[in-house]
């Protein structure tokens, strides 16, 4: 019975540090695709929705800026692209 719960102790090691590793490799490459995708190619700036009743504007509104901060913080949009689009919700 020990020779069985060391077999199956190390097993839990093996997968468990295969699983770290693994996770650790797709963070790096989604760090370098990241960092490569403005490069290669400027990511189109989201169209901006047609306008909505007035009752639901602000929430609307809330729910793009959510969105659009999402597409910054993946690195789709620049600050650049970030700012303009954020002027062009806020009608500023």
């Amino acid at each position: 019975m020990p020779g069985l719960i060391r077999g199956v102790a190390r097993t839990a090691v093996v997968a468990g540090t295969a699983t770290a590793v693994s996770n650790r490799v797709s963070r790096r490459q989604q760090g370098r695709w990241a960092q490569q995708a403005p490069t290669e190619q400027p990511a189109p700036a989201p169209a901006a929705p047609p306008s909505a009743p007035a009752a639901n504007t602000s929430d609307n509104t809330i729910a793009q800026l959510k969105e659009l901060g999402e597409l910054k913080a993946q690195g789709i949009l620049t600050e650049a692209e970030f700012e303009e689009q954020k002027r062009r919700i806020l009608g500023s």
